[in-house]
């Protein structure tokens, strides 16, 4: 179960989810399926993803794992990069009226 989640630890800081009690001494004793995780329906139409069910990531960020709700707008459009740490970059289409012409920008 250690060996599990030292593949997960990347910062100074050891990472772990909250909700999650690592030395409780029944589930050490039993040869379960690896350690227990926990993630959450957002609800909205949100399926929650295979990864964050199955996979060993730690991210107090993430609406599915950490404790994050999502609320607000929900923005739709194209990734264009994914090279910020937990951050991405979205292009939005969309048409920007001129009042001085009466119409709209191309």
């Amino acid at each position: 179960a250690l060996n599990n989640n030292m593949a997960e630890q990347h910062e100074r800081a050891f990472q772990k989810q909250p909700t999650i009690f690592l030395a409780n001494k029944r589930l050490r004793s039993k040869k379960s399926k690896g350690t227990p995780r926990f993630y959450k329906n957002v609800g909205l139409g949100f399926k929650t993803p295979k990864e964050a069910i199955e996979g060993t990531y730690i991210d107090k960020k993430c609406p599915f794992t950490g404790n994050v709700a999502i609320r607000g707008r929900i923005l739709r459009g194209v990734v264009t990069s994914t090279k910020m740490n937990r951050t991405i970059i979205i292009r939005r289409d969309y048409l920007r009226y001129v009042t001085k012409y009466n119409r709209y920008e191309k």
